[in-house]
């Protein structure tokens, strides 16, 4: 019998690192557009920071999984880390002894939004495939593995803001010194030997990946619903803030109270996720939380009242985050390794797509035609996350786990952590 020790330890590392290396990213994501708003005191100004943070994340998509193919995801994630420890830490020195306010420290907190961004996702797509690497080794409770990681980084996106604004209290550089600590210490908790540096470099690009969706139809129907299922929440969450203010009257305080407790209610419900798998496998769980999804989101473009809204956003986005665990749960052994940073960057991307167009979809369309736009694409997404699952139940062959290469996560010691 194989020792579980290894594939433990890689699994434990790995979750320490996806930890610190989501923390940074979610604090200096959520962080730099306050920043600049600080500095500057313009509203258009931060707009443009969150969007030239967020255009280099897509464009990394383009190369992140050619450069975890052919050069390994351990030795990506700990070079754009260092990388990113450099740039936190010369942003914060230049910072320093810039004046407070003006162009020129605008200037400099653009480009380290830009450049923080990009490291951001470079680093995302590693860490994403070394889980999928250690997971795939857990056969059967894959789906575990996969839980604890999505919690991972919704406890991120929980934490990550609350830390942001705090810290700006003491002053930016405060800030940059704790990310930069956090990207140093995810580069130094990632290990130089063992399974996770063995690789293969293999000739890679994003056709590679292309090619290989296209070959896997089980994960191309479900990137297909998945991506339906972002427009609709991508619009749901453009149009809340004008929803919450101008239809129910109410503070800009309540936006995020709003998202905060339905991040609590995704984070809960990726821990029942694991629990149901472990009972009815993948299929059915990932058929009932698109049914979730889209009568949620039905529900909230119908809802009368501020606490209806509050409570179908909360159930949209429980839906999201059990369909999150069934995406990469499905992903991590659907994709062939020698491919899988290729394949996984193609897939986000197909994922991510849909939320740059809700964005334009509400900026054309009038507030009081909001709810009839989300009341479309929720239909929309119901139809076709019908059809996902259904062409997924054609290849539910595919979508069963393959037998694990350590013992049963039931039955060995140690496992992987519960989460919460």
């Amino acid at each position: 019998m194989l020792s579980s020790r290894a594939p433990s330890v890689d699994l434990t590392r790995t979750y320490l690192m996806r930890a610190i290396d989501a923390l940074a990213s979610a604090t200096a994501t959520y962080a730099i557009p306050l920043l600049v708003l600080i500095t500057t005191g313009s509203t258009a100004l931060t707009g443009l920071a969150f969007l030239l943070e967020w255009t280099p994340r897509l464009a990394a998509f383009a190369f992140a999984g050619s450069l975890v193919d052919r050069w390994g995801a351990g030795r990506v994630f700990r070079t754009s880390n260092v990388v990113r420890t450099a740039v936190v830490a010369l942003a914060g020195a230049v910072l320093l002894a810039l004046p407070s306010a003006g162009a020129a420290t605008t200037g400099v907190v653009l480009a380290f939004g830009a450049a923080s961004g990009l490291l951001a996702e470079v680093s995302f797509v590693a860490v994403e495939t070394l889980g999928a690497e250690v997971s795939r080794r857990w056969g059967a409770g894959a789906h575990r593995v996969q839980s604890v990681q999505t919690g991972i980084d919704h406890g991120a996106l929980l934490v990550g803001p609350l830390l942001g604004g705090l810290l700006l209290l003491a002053g930016p550089t405060v800030l940059l010194a704790l990310v930069a600590a956090l990207a140093l210490t995810a580069a130094a908790t990632t290990p130089r030997g063992g399974t996770m540096e063995d690789h293969r470099p293999v000739p890679s690009s994003p056709l590679t990946g292309w090619r290989t969706l296209r070959r896997t139809p089980a994960l191309a129907w479900l990137v297909g619903g998945l991506a339906a299922s972002n427009l609709a929440t991508g619009v749901l969450q453009a149009a809340a803030p004008i929803t919450i203010i101008h239809r129910f009257h109410y503070s800009t305080a309540a936006v995020g109270a709003v998202w905060s407790a339905a991040a609590v209610v995704s984070l809960l419900t990726v821990w029942v996720t694991r629990r149901a798998i472990d009972r009815w496998q993948v299929w059915p769980v990932g058929a009932a939380a698109a049914g979730v999804a889209t009568a949620a989101c039905l529900a909230t473009a119908l809802a009368p009242g501020f606490a209806t809204y509050t409570a179908t956003v909360a159930a949209v986005m429980a839906g999201d985050g059990a369909l999150t665990v069934v995406l990469r749960t499905l992903r991590s052994h659907l994709i062939p390794a020698q491919a899988f940073g290729s394949t996984l960057a193609v897939t986000i991307i197909l994922v991510l797509l849909p939320l740059p167009l809700a964005g334009a979809l509400v900026a054309a369309v009038p507030a009081a035609d909001l709810p009839h736009l989300l009341l479309i694409c929720a239909a929309l997404q119901g139809v076709v996350l019908a059809a996902c699952f259904s062409g997924l139940r054609r290849h539910r062959a595919a979508c069963d786990p393959p037998p694990p290469s350590v013992p049963s996560l039931h039955t060995s010691r140690p496992v992987p952590a519960d989460f919460p």
